[in-house]
């Protein structure tokens, strides 16, 4: 069977594998559509020290059972639609006793630490499945990058009636947006690219502000009538937005970090204490933010359609990594499609 394959730096290709086979408690999957992460794309440029090449990349995948070992429930017959949890837990670090294994300390990624689900097909455990027969085909492979998202809300436990601000418009970043908007919260979006303006509005971001346009800081004073967002997200990695989701933040407010900032990041540290934050990291996601994003897809229906930016063919996959850096600030999300690569 192919896989693509992040051979070296700067350099993606179709590789012949061996075809896998299900094991005890395993499942094989014909995989429909893989999305591209922003890890991935770094992988594919060296910027990611989580990952070695070679690497098969892609932890956003939907599918269609082929078969299933020994050991496995009925309910995983051939023909399910199912969605791919794509982290491992150790069961054992002090993450996973507290019930907190999304933030294992030894979790492998598919696609990062281990090889990914880009390839005409995969096996997992089918804990690690999510089963479902009403998303499409597409919508499968974007349960997992919005389940990030949705993950820093629950973070933050946002409530209706609410302001969260949201720094950043990726696919991360929106899945927090429509996170908090699916809890009855109002939310103001921080966004350079003026491309996703309509999209955000459509899926009921209530303001898009362009920091190259606008003062935010004023706007969000302006908006909050001077009290500051409940709830900020950070969902960029820059030290400048690193600052600003203290700044936005009002008194007794809550931030959370679900961008990776490359940098060190300087705070004057008053506004800790001034404000009692409540200041949360964000890891992945579990079971319930999957099945949270799966019931607002069911609700949604086509106005989540805007967030496929670009779908490569199989036979094209290797050029998605060069396109997608090539158009980052304005793209949602780059799909790979497989339902045809026999």
């Amino acid at each position: 069977m192919e896989a693509l394959m992040i051979t070296e730096v700067g350099k993606a290709e179709l590789k012949q594998i061996a075809e896998p086979e299900a094991g005890a408690g395993q499942v094989k999957i014909k995989v429909g559509y893989g999305g591209l992460c922003g890890s991935d794309l770094n992988t594919f440029k060296g910027l990611n020290p989580l990952a070695a090449l070679p690497r098969i990349p892609g932890h956003e995948i939907g599918g269609t059972i082929v078969c299933s070992g020994a050991d496995v429930p009925e309910e995983f017959a051939e023909g399910k639609s199912v969605i791919v949890v794509p982290y491992t837990e150790c069961g054992d670090c002090t993450a996973c006793r507290a019930g907190r294994k999304n933030a294992c300390r030894y979790n492998k990624t598919l696609g990062v630490q281990q090889d990914g689900g880009l390839s005409n097909y995969m096996v997992a455990h089918h804990e690690r499945l999510i089963l479902n027969d009403t998303l499409s085909d597409v919508q499968l492979a974007l349960v997992e990058p919005l389940s990030v998202g949705f993950h820093a809300i629950d973070r933050a436990s946002v409530r209706e009636g609410e302001t969260v601000v949201v720094l950043g418009a990726g696919m991360i970043g929106v899945g927090a947006m429509v996170g908090a908007i699916s809890r009855g919260a109002r939310v103001i979006a921080v966004e350079v690219s003026e491309e996703k303006r309509e999209t955000l509005l459509n899926l009921g971001v209530s303001e898009v502000l362009n920091p190259t346009k606008v003062d935010v800081a004023a706007e969000v004073d302006r908006l909050t009538d001077g009290d500051g967002a409940n709830v900020t997200v950070e969902a960029v990695g820059l030290p400048i937005t690193f600052r600003q989701a203290v700044d936005f933040a009002c008194f007794a407010g809550r931030v959370v970090y679900v961008g990776y900032a490359k940098e060190e990041v300087s705070y004057e540290t008053k506004f800790f204490n001034m404000k009692e934050l409540n200041i949360f990291g964000s890891r992945n996601a579990i079971r319930q933010d999957f099945l949270d994003v799966i019931a607002y897809l069911e609700k949604a229906g086509d106005k989540t359609d805007a967030l496929v930016s670009k779908v490569f063919k199989w036979k094209d996959a290797a050029q998605a990594f060069d396109y997608w850096d090539s158009v980052r600030s304005s793209t949602f999300k780059v799909l790979i499609d497989m339902t045809d690569t026999e």
